[in-house]
């Protein structure tokens, strides 16, 4: 006899919430914290000490598991592809945008990801687009153009970081449609531990090429810095985004950066001291209209989720169920 438990308790438990939310708030802080320590280290030599750093310690991690490591050699390519995509192009060239624009701006341009992604997911993944998401997802692309519109004809930010900001957001909506499209074995530990291994590596020659250890400023402020950066961000952020990825459509968990923008311009006012304009507060509301509609989920899926209802997790409207990977 199966016992049907309440609802309240199921809601209770469920740790997923409570995954939304440290994920939202390690993402956001990483610009302002990425934006101090770029005060004091060239932006690819920084991501090289983080991406090698960050993939020791996950594949000591992997390592100590003790676990039997089924991986093939399809799912290490196609790992290093994602370390590429995810974390030497896309940090790579927000890095080195974020020299020339807010950290909070940084932030608001790679919200934009459901947008993309959701195209690209409906395109090669097969998760239908309905009126409530496109709705929500042009919001959030309103809001985000509105504030991004002003603040270059205001001069506040330079136009060219935002272009290679705009080419970080285009890196990381590759690379999560990726990760849904190739599904690699290997687990989060030495999934990630690899693709951080791969992404400082590919980064390396660069940033010995174009930039000089002499330019790095030893101090307090970047050793900091690089430490959330490795283990907060790098280990445990990724961490979270990747099983976000796995429990849920590529566009619903994309869906969270919409969330990016006000606590990104916050930890900017609290770390740096950036201002927050008028407009950014305007073009906040249809960004935040913008991801309701976007993650609510179908009446259907309600249905389901009814008091003494048994079944999963609800799906939002026409995302199909994740790919998943080994753990």
């Amino acid at each position: 006899m199966r016992v049907a438990i309440p609802a309240s308790i199921r809601s209770a438990a469920d740790p997923l919430p409570l995954m939304i939310a440290a994920f939202c708030l390690l993402w956001s802080s990483a610009f302002a914290v990425a934006k101090l320590a770029l005060a004091d280290c060239p932006p690819l030599l920084l991501l090289t000490a983080r991406f090698l750093l960050a993939g020791g310690l996950m594949l000591t991690a992997a390592a100590l598991d003790r676990s039997p490591w089924r991986v093939a050699r399809r799912d290490i390519l196609a790992l290093a592809l994602l370390g590429i995509a995810n974390n030497a192009l896309y940090l790579g060239l927000n890095y080195v945008g974020m020299r020339s624009i807010s950290a909070g701006l940084s932030a608001l341009i790679v919200s934009a990801n459901p947008v993309l992604t959701a195209v690209l997911a409906a395109m090669f993944l097969n998760e239908g687009m309905t009126w409530r998401k496109t709705t929500g997802l042009l919001l959030g692309i309103g809001g985000v153009a509105f504030i991004v519109g002003s603040r270059v004809t205001g001069r506040i930010d330079d136009p060219i970081g935002i272009v290679f900001t705009v080419g970080a957001l285009v890196s990381l909506v590759g690379g999560t449609i990726l990760f849904k499209r190739l599904a690699p074995n290997g687990g989060l530990w030495l999934g990630n531990g690899v693709q951080n291994l791969a992404g400082g590596l590919a980064i390396a020659p660069l940033a010995f090429s174009f930039e000089a250890v002499s330019e790095v400023v030893p101090s307090w402020r970047l050793i900091g810095a690089l430490a959330y950066s490795v283990l907060f961000v790098s280990v445990f952020g990724y961490l979270l985004w990747f099983h976000l990825l796995t429990v849920s459509g590529a566009t619903t968990a994309s869906a969270y950066h919409f969330l990016m923008p006000p606590l990104g311009m916050l930890f900017g006012w609290l770390l740096l001291g950036e201002h927050i304009e008028w407009f950014d507060l305007i073009g906040l509301a249809p960004v935040a209209l913008g991801i309701y509609l976007v993650t609510r989920p179908a009446r259907s899926a309600r249905r389901k989720l009814a008091p003494g209802s048994e079944a999963g997790p609800a799906i939002a409207d026409g995302v199909s169920p994740a790919c998943s990977t080994a753990h």
